[in-house]
């Protein structure tokens, strides 16, 4: 077992402000513009993600209707990343377990056909990935997560999934103390398991190099 890094046992390492400018100088250089790839390939760089092998719960939010596009997305569907990207799932997911909680999943591989449903709910670049360019769920090097108790009880991380709203962003800063820190330990868990997270969803967590994988298509995920 990896030892917990320093931010995991001292979850509260940036000092409480109230100026964003401020919050986004203090946190880690993690949020980057990406360039983004066209060509797709089949589906054989997909690994399925079970809870019992990963220690995970998943609960695939755009299997239901409670989601942004307001109806089920995925008509079947199996969690998914890619080869690459599972291992980091397992690593952040022991490191979790390690601390005392358990990772919840909300997304994994998304189909493109999907992504053009959600563009067609919310054609916000901000919020969801421009189909055309292709979103890094698309490329299976995305997930979703939260961070649930002891008691399978979702931490309180001041907003829902898929909140698109200023709250959701990183450096939100009207926050309460005990939701900054709750984002700030999953956010330790998701960095040091490699993953890196992007400026305006709290849940969202990538491979770094995300945008020199190319989009998948595959039949884990219909709509």
């Amino acid at each position: 077992m990896p030892r917990l890094p320093w931010l995991l046992t001292h979850p509260m390492p940036y000092k409480i402000c109230d100026k964003r400018n401020h919050a986004m100088a203090i946190l880690p250089p993690f949020f980057k513009q990406s360039q983004h790839m066209d060509t797709r390939v089949t589906d054989h760089d997909l690994h399925i993600i079970n809870e019992a092998q990963y220690g995970v719960v998943i609960d695939l939010v755009y299997a239901s209707s409670n989601n942004i596009a307001g109806r089920i997305v995925y008509q079947t569907a199996q969690c998914a990343l890619h080869k690459d990207a599972a291992p980091l799932l397992l690593r952040a997911s022991a490191l979790a377990r390690s601390a005392g909680y358990t990772l919840k999943v909300f997304d994994g591989y998304r189909p493109p056909a999907a992504q053009h449903i959600f563009w067609s709910a919310l054609p916000d670049a901000q919020y969801v990935a421009d189909p055309s360019q292709g979103s890094h769920h698309s490329r299976g090097t995305a997930v979703d997560v939260t961070l649930l108790d002891e008691h399978g009880v979702e931490l309180d991380m001041g907003t829902g999934f898929d909140a698109m709203e200023d709250a959701s962003h990183h450096d939100y800063a009207d926050l309460p103390a005990a939701v900054q820190k709750n984002r700030l330990l999953l956010l330790g868990i998701m960095l040091h398991a490699g993953f890196r997270g992007i400026k305006s969803e709290w849940w969202h967590y990538e491979l770094p190099n995300s945008s020199a994988y190319p989009i998948i298509e595959s039949t884990l995920v219909t709509v």
